[in-house]
């Protein structure tokens, strides 16, 4: 099995835009979000991270074939005091549990040195369990975890992982 972790140039962006909609829907199982009247749940972000300098989209590719994706931001949080965080990170269902996930994750960590945050819904038991394994085998259990954390304009209860890459 050959995983690439590959940059998405500015014309994938509709590919990036239809693998976002297949992380929408796989999430809609943890929050009340309904699709609009294209049937589309319509990521509003997609374009910034091909105007805004501090956004970075990847692909996870298997053996060629798209996997996944993996979204990034370098925006100081003031809150945390975190430089990145992992915006969106997906990897489709009939990848999972191979390691590709945990391989994507160090790749992104690799290239992005400095003070990290990791939100996940709480009623998002996968998420919560791989994150919170990854951070801690990665950071040597050198890390905060912020408990009950609503920070944006859904109904959705987050824990926030804090870490600092060297």
């Amino acid at each position: 099995m050959n995983i690439e972790i590959k940059k998405v140039c500015i014309d994938e962006k509709e590919i990036l835009r239809n693998l976002m909609e297949k992380y929408d829907y796989e999430f809609s199982q943890y929050e009340d979000k309904d699709v609009n009247n294209f049937g589309l749940y319509g990521y509003e972000y997609i374009d910034h991270y091909f105007t805004e300098e501090n956004r970075f989209p990847y692909f996870i590719k298997v053996d060629t074939k798209l996997a996944g994706l993996i979204m990034v931001c370098n925006y100081k949080d003031i809150d945390f005091g975190t430089e990145y965080s992992m915006s969106e990170f997906f990897v489709m269902y009939k990848y999972k549990r191979q390691g590709i996930g945990k391989y994507s994750v160090n790749y992104i960590f690799n290239q992005f040195k400095g003070k990290w945050q990791i939100t996940y819904a709480q009623k998002n038991k996968p998420a919560m369990e791989f994150w919170n394994k990854i951070v801690n085998i990665y950071t040597n259990g050198n890390y905060k975890k912020i408990e009950n954390f609503k920070k944006y304009d859904d109904d959705l209860i987050r824990d926030i992982l804090i870490f600092e890459i060297k």
